[in-house]
């Protein structure tokens, strides 16, 4: 399972972020990226960590995309790619660079920490929306993670105060395709290019509804520093 990167993720894309968003994101503390984590149930019951990435995790994120089979690859990155080149990895592990911002997912084996998915998203100030993409180890497929994942990349969108949701994969990706149907999202063709499909779901949760706990603690904050917070 794979979604093509967001555009930011992969492409220079220039400034993403609108005045709101940027307020939002000046409120986070990027010194203590923990309060930003939320544990997520695999359909199994196992505890799912979602984690902003940190320049420790450099290693064991490339070797995460290595172990990705080639398929699930080329459908992550819309092309052959054994790896992430040195300077995509680099941009990955630093949060909050040019306004971007990557994830993963992790669970516990054997007392170490083991990746199993990652997002990585922008917000687009043309439309009010997150952009992103994912992917979903092939080992781990099928356990209900991708589904944890992407209602987490919702409630993100929603402390930000986006409008909408949104991705692009290929015509031929019918895991993505799969999930995202099975998620609510709509479904429409991608600007530019026949090969992918464009889905997409409209984001209307207040910040005291969001469903998980650190995010509604940021969408709270960002409100509270709000000039037209009463």
């Amino acid at each position: 399972m794979a979604a093509k990167p967001a555009s930011p993720c992969m492409r220079d894309a220039g400034h993403f972020f609108a005045s709101e968003t940027v307020r939002a994101m000046t409120t986070m503390r990027f010194d203590d990226l923990r309060q930003y984590s939320d544990v997520l149930r695999a359909r199994s019951g196992e505890a799912v960590t979602v984690r902003f990435i940190e320049p420790r995790d450099a290693d064991a994120l490339q070797n995460y995309f290595r172990a990705l089979t080639t398929r699930s690859r080329y459908n992550r990155f819309l092309g052959a790619a054994s790896e992430l080149p040195p300077s995509l990895l680099d941009q990955f592990i630093h949060i909050g660079e040019a306004d971007r911002f990557s994830v993963i997912a992790t669970l516990e084996a054997d007392g170490h920490e083991i990746i199993v998915g990652e997002a990585r998203y922008a917000f687009d100030p043309e439309t009010d929306s997150i952009e992103f993409g994912l992917s979903i180890d092939d080992r781990w497929q099928g356990h209900g993670i991708g589904k944890a994942l992407l209602k987490n990349l919702e409630c993100r969108a929603a402390s930000f105060g986006a409008d909408r949701l949104f991705g692009d994969t290929l015509r031929s990706n019918d895991a993505m395709i799969g999930l995202a149907r099975k998620s609510g999202y709509a479904f429409m063709a991608s600007p530019g290019d026949w090969k992918l499909v464009r889905f997409a779901k409209q984001i209307d949760v207040e910040p005291r509804a969001i469903p998980c706990a650190s995010w509604k603690l940021a969408a709270s904050r960002h409100l509270a520093s709000s000039p037209h917070a009463s």
